[in-house]
């Protein structure tokens, strides 16, 4: 029996996070899922996945298996079945989603959902031949919708309505997780909004948070439909993917979901607003009742803007406008006691907010792509460090306190 990993999503941003979290602290071989008109492709996508990871020169490239397959198709859609895979396979990691806020429901359910059911397919095999000791399912502290107050690590179906498709998928996904529990040794993990590096700032995903403040950075906003202490729950990807790997290696964290927030941490809309007038030298725009602004200010705003430029700007934050008002906190206290001796834990958006941006204009808000490697001036170790089941040498995980 071998003890690989299976991860979906290791090209996108934070799956890609975790490809370095595996392949530097274990000697594990990573089976990754990737999309490609054909083996070639895929070849080639793993490669410069690694490259922007790493630089050149790193020793990965035999413990990278790159597989050409489709987490919506039945098998995957691998090529040759699975069963040669499930008898190599102890660990399953799925990070593979769409986030965009803006597919249909069904096209959203497809990845989210049907993608979800494929992998929870596979999982199956696994555990049926005796070799699968753990699957983590990346999920979104978001499956709380609408739901105002408290939300917790425990609570999934509280009677919450959605703000868009890729809420309401993700929860539809996690209920079908959940259902699974009491059969395989699953562990779900609810990050809220990640955004780059704390260190570095970088990222390969410019969405959610940094449209917002891409069209602020331009002035496009004079209002905006926000409330000054509704909750803006950020966190970096390092510390997301740290934790997402450590949890994953615990035994006791078999069956339980994390919330991957930033706790004590939590910004709010009015923090953000003075961080980005304060990096930006831009006026504070006006805070309006989101309801009030829908229907008055943002029409007049879409009529006033100058440039098409503006204009789109406006229309593709709508989007983002519901997360500007939200009414949930999310209680994070079975995270911070698991993380708590492992030394991992979220940080406040104001201590590398500045480090976001300065990255997001270098890169152009995405036009122009920068490596981790190169945003991180990383440099290769001599030989990957070998840690199977552990965050980091003498940590501790602990469940409870």
């Amino acid at each position: 029996m071998s003890d690989a990993v299976l991860l979906t999503g290791a090209t996108g941003f934070l799956g890609m996070e975790l490809l370095v979290r595996y392949l530097e602290r274990t000697d594990r071989r990573v089976y990754a899922l990737v999309r490609g008109a054909d083996h070639e492709h895929v070849q080639a996508r793993m490669a410069r996945t690694l490259l922007d990871l790493f630089g050149p020169g790193h020793p990965y490239d035999e413990r990278v298996v790159a597989l050409r397959g489709d987490i919506t198709r039945v098998g995957l859609g691998i090529h040759g079945g699975l069963d040669w895979l499930a008898e190599r396979v102890s660990e399953i990691v799925h990070a593979a989603a769409s986030v965009s806020f803006e597919l249909e429901p069904q096209a959203a359910r497809t990845i989210n959902l049907d993608g979800t059911r494929r992998v929870l397919e596979f999982a199956e095999r696994c555990h049926a031949r005796g070799t699968l000791r753990r699957m983590s399912y990346i999920s979104t502290a978001y499956v709380g919708g609408e739901h105002a107050g408290c939300f917790s690590e425990d609570d999934l179906d509280v009677g919450q309505s959605f703000r868009n498709s890729y809420e309401q998928a993700k929860f539809e996904a996690e209920c079908l997780i959940a259902r699974s529990r009491g059969q395989l040794p699953i562990t779900t993990l609810r990050p809220s909004i990640i955004v780059g590096e704390r260190d570095s700032g970088w990222t390969a995903a410019f969405n959610v948070l940094y449209w917002p403040l891409r069209a602020f950075a331009r002035g496009t906003y004079a209002a905006l439909p926000a409330r000054g202490d509704a909750p803006v729950d950020v966190v970096p990807v390092d510390y997301v993917a740290d934790a997402v790997f450590a949890l994953s290696q615990c035994p006791q964290a078999e069956g339980a979901t994390f919330h991957l927030t930033a706790g004590m941490h939590v910004s709010s809309v009015g923090e953000l607003v003075e961080l980005a007038t304060s990096f930006f030298k831009r006026p504070l725009p006006r805070l309006i009742e989101p309801a009030l602004y829908r229907r008055v200010v943002h029409p007049l705003l879409m009529r006033a803007a100058t440039d098409e430029r503006s204009r789109r700007a406006l229309r593709r934050s709508e989007v983002f406008f519901p997360y500007f008002a939200m009414r949930v906190r999310f209680d994070d206290r079975r995270s911070r006691v698991a993380l708590r001796e492992a030394g991992i834990e979220a940080a406040p958006l104001a201590s590398y907010f500045d480090r976001l941006i300065h990255f997001a204009l270098a890169a152009e808000w995405g036009r122009r792509r920068i490596s981790r490697a190169r945003a991180s001036g990383r440099r290769m170790p001599p030989s990957p460090s070998r840690v199977p089941y552990a965050p980091r040498p003498g940590a501790r995980l602990v469940l409870a306190e």
